[in-house]
Order: structure tokens, then sequence, then C-alpha cells
């Protein structure tokens, strides 16, 4: 059975302090064996790698964005974290390009060990500024909830701060899969986002289904950033200024931290 999948769920955003505010979208996402890429390539007639399709996943749009083998670029990443036992199957959950448009806040890499544990997690934000940053965090001890912790190093929103910690929650994918950020100030929570999505085969059938009913997700994924945006900057929350991003792509932690 293919590794690969669709989840079908949910993504939300709730944020505290002294004006709150709460968003839910209906949005699925594709889990990517990079080693069936080829075979999806040539099995699926709604699925193109690296070429244009009704959904499509180009290589440029993750890593270092210079199209290169995306398995390869993770290798290089955990090579360079020291990171020597992570040698299994490394999997992408993302948005893809639906009709050639997609952006993804933030893909996830689950890297497994050859005995099927997951290894280390690799966390890659995108920000509206057309910049993106990873951090690379080992899991040394392998459980169900994979509970990791890193100070944030890359700048996403104009109404979040830069001196934060993120607090991943993550279950790694099965029937079901679940990322859960928390991002706190001084220990005080921030901001809560999270993707929960149930998983489906990963088939023409399915991919003109999520077609059908969530047509053009991608643009709504963008259009409501903007317009959540808008909603926040109507409740009178401070802004702050952009900062560029860090001059290493891949933010490396040298260890799994709770």
């Amino acid at each position: 059975m293919s590794a690969s999948a669709l989840y079908i769920g949910s993504v939300g955003h709730q944020r505290h302090g002294s004006r709150p505010h709460r968003l839910t979208y209906r949005v699925f996402s594709m889990l990517i064996d990079l080693d069936e890429m080829p075979a999806l390539d040539a099995g699926l007639r709604l699925f193109a790698h690296n070429r244009g399709g009704l959904f499509s996943l180009l290589d440029r749009d993750h890593g270092q964005g210079d199209g290169r083998d995306l398995k390869s670029y993770v290798r290089e990443q955990l090579a360079a974290a020291g990171i020597q036992d992570v040698d299994g199957p490394v999997r992408l959950l993302c948005y893809p390009r639906i009709l050639g448009y997609v952006f993804n806040p933030l893909s996830t890499y689950y890297c497994f060990r050859r005995d099927g544990s997951v290894g280390a997690m690799m966390y890659e934000v995108s920000n509206t500024h057309g910049e993106r940053h990873c951090y690379l965090i080992p899991v040394d001890d392998q459980k169900c909830l994979i509970r990791q912790t890193c100070r944030k190093e890359f700048f996403v929103s104009p109404f979040l701060p830069m001196d934060c910690e993120y607090h991943f929650r993550v279950r790694p994918p099965g029937e079901r899969v679940s990322v859960v950020i928390h991002q706190t100030r001084d220990d005080d929570p921030l901001l809560d986002a999270w993707f929960t999505g149930r998983r489906i085969p990963l088939t023409d059938a399915n991919l003109l289904r999520v077609a059908v009913q969530m047509p053009l997700m991608t643009l709504k994924v963008i259009f409501g950033i903007h317009w959540e945006a808008f909603k926040l900057w109507r409740k009178g929350l401070p802004l702050f200024r952009h900062q560029a991003a860090p001059a290493r792509a891949v933010t490396l932690l040298p260890k799994d931290r709770t």
C-alpha cells in the first residue's frame, strides 16, 4: 500500500490576549513519500511532479527554491545537523499546486528511521514576503505524540512579535494526522495553530472529489490570510516591523526539546 495519501480536515488559529480571534477553514493536504514521487507522477492522471497539472508538486516550491531533488535536500540538512541514524523514508505533508498556484504557510517533513520510527521533524515555514525558513529538530524518543520546542527565528506575521517560542505537538501520519503549534511569549500564550485530517487514498477518483468539494483551495488559503489580517487590523492589534529571514535557510536544533 502506498505511504502517500490525502488528508481531509481543517486548519485553524486561536489568538489569545486582550483581542482574541479565531478562524477555521476546511482544507486538504497531500502526504507525499518522496521515494514514491516518480510512481505517482506516472500512475495518476490528475497529479504531476515538476510539470503542470490539475494538481502538481514542484521541487522548487520547497527547500531552497532551486528545484533540487527534495529528498537529497533533506538528507543534506540531516547530515549538517549530525543526525546519522535517520536514513529511512522522508514524507512531506503540504498543499499541492492547484491549476498552477500554491501557498504553503507550513510544510512538514517526517524523516523516518529504517525501523519505521520518526527520527527527525523539519518544519518549513513560508511568509507572504516570498521568504522561507526551516526548523530541523531530531526526535530522540519516538512516542504517539511528538513534542518539540524552539525559538522563533523567522518573521511570519506583522501581528506577532519575534521574541517567541514555538511548541510543536505532532501526531505522525496514520489514519489521522495532526500538527499543532502553540506560540508563547514569556510563557504567556499568544496563538494556537493547527491542522487535523483524516486519511483517504491518493487516487484520481479522490483527487477529483476534493477538486469538486474544495475548488481553488490554494487561492482560498492566500485570500483567507489577507482577509483575517484585515480583521485583525480592524481590531486594532499592534503591528511589528518585518525582519529579514536568517542567512541560514535551516535552523538546526541539537536535540529533541520538550
